[in-house]
């Protein structure tokens, strides 16, 4: 029996450990085996609603080994560390609880057919001081600590000379923008629980983007109107300011300035994990992603797949595949194909991307974006309700892929009851 082994539970990971699962592990095909550092998955594109206190991860995430379970795959708990392509084997580092106390000893997998989805992580460019100053939102974990730290500002409202709260967001790219506006909704929301003497004046978030405009990688007109939304909100946005060095004040700019802040974050651009550039001689690209063909193989490994933002694939036209949670979800579909294909003898099929637009959430204040692809020719701009409705529904596109319609639809039902039983606000 063939051994399919997945590294990384992110967006197109899960999808594929789950479809192999269904198609192949049910029926004692392959064994299938998803390997990640983390006991649960979210959705990477929510991680500012955790960050914000308005989604909870402990609802909202789906525990790996139960859905393993579900659909008829192994869960193994760990970070790989190596990869020795000849014995086809990946190792795996021990695993330590907080104090220091082993739970996990080193151990191996052996694959016949591995698959890279590590996804990415914060790009701070050797900028002085950001890794001790500044947060990145890379998993939930690093989500919630902003959260805990932003209700502690809150309680010193008023308290030792604390005035407001002062947070900074480095980037402005889709995660930099959508936190912007999900804090001062959650700043809106956190004064009905017992916070009465907070108003919108005691939050200050600067945007600060090296670039000319905010959303720099989408049209003109979708950031055009963002950046009048924000505005309206209250944010300063600084474009085209380049940051030199994050200390305990704030950040200190190129041309000498000084933004002050009390919490700051780093959303200025991306990586695939450091470990890759020197993974058992595969080929990598600058920023570390691994280097695919149009079947997605790895280019001197055909065993090795790779998906999503760790894998650098090349458009016919030139350029690469956006690192975006669409892409992901349409590798993951290929190379479940793929991988069927090969295990039958059959020809593989070539990646083909499809740009279905973007969307940008400003929390319940608007939704802009642009519909494209084969919706309808051209693109077409779109905003506020309409807006909003597509945007979920891509998270449901995902729960669907995981779950099915009909598990789905209940999830759809338990999160509406959930706003009535529950509050509209994480506060632990």
């Amino acid at each position: 029996m063939k051994k399919i082994v997945i590294v990384g539970g992110g967006a197109g990971g899960l999808e594929l450990a789950t479809k192999l699962g269904n198609k192949l592990g049910r029926k004692n095909k392959a064994h299938i085996t998803l390997v990640d550092k983390n006991r649960t998955h979210l959705w990477k594109p929510l991680l500012h609603e955790v960050a914000a206190g308005s989604l909870d991860d402990g609802i909202d995430a789906v525990s790996y080994r139960a859905h393993a379970t579900n659909h008829h795959f192994s869960f193994k708990l760990g970070a790989m560390k190596k990869l020795n392509r000849i014995n086809k084997v990946i190792s795996l580092d021990a695993l330590f609880d907080e104090d220091g106390t082993m739970i996990l000893p080193e151990s191996e997998v052996e694959y016949d057919i591995l698959v890279m989805a590590l996804g990415s992580v914060s790009n701070d460019f050797n900028t002085k001081g950001v890794r001790e100053h500044c947060i990145f939102l890379d998993s939930p974990q690093q989500a919630k600590i902003f959260h805990h730290r932003m209700l502690n500002k809150y309680l010193q409202l008023g308290v030792h000379e604390t005035k407001s709260v002062n947070v900074a967001i480095i980037g402005a790219g889709a995660t930099g923008v959508e936190l912007s506006a999900e804090l001062y909704n959650s700043l809106k929301q956190v004064s009905s629980y017992g916070f009465e003497h907070i108003n919108s004046a005691d939050l200050h978030v600067s945007l600060v983007e090296a670039g000319d405009s905010i959303l720099p990688a989408l049209p003109k007109r979708i950031s055009a109107s963002a950046h009048k939304e924000l505005l309206k909100l209250g944010v300063d946005i600084r474009t085209k300011t380049m940051v030199v060095e994050a200390n305990e004040q704030g950040l200190l700019t190129q041309s000498g300035e000084l933004i002050k802040a009390d919490l700051m974050v780093w959303a200025a651009g991306i990586k695939a994990p450091d470990y890759l550039k020197e993974l058992a001689g595969l080929e990598t690209n600058r920023i570390n992603q691994l280097m695919v063909r149009g079947t997605l193989q790895t280019t001197l490994d055909k065993d090795i797949y790779a998906i999503g933002d760790c894998a650098s694939c090349p458009l016919p036209g030139g350029g690469f595949v956006p690192p975006r949670a669409q892409s992901a979800h349409q590798m993951a579909s290929l190379v479940g194909k793929n991988i069927m294909a090969s295990l039958n003898d059959k020809p593989l099929t070539e990646y083909k991307y499809t740009d279905y637009g973007s969307l940008v959430s400003l929390s319940d204040y608007s939704t802009v974006g642009s519909l494209m692809g084969n919706l309808m020719k051209g693109s077409m701009m779109i905003e506020g309700r309409i807006a909003r409705i597509v945007y979920i529904s891509l998270y449901r596109m995902h729960q669907v892929a995981l779950h099915g319609y009909i598990r789905t639809g209940l999830m759809t039902i338990v999160e509406r009851i959930n706003r009535v039983l529950r509050p509209r606000l994480k506060l632990h």
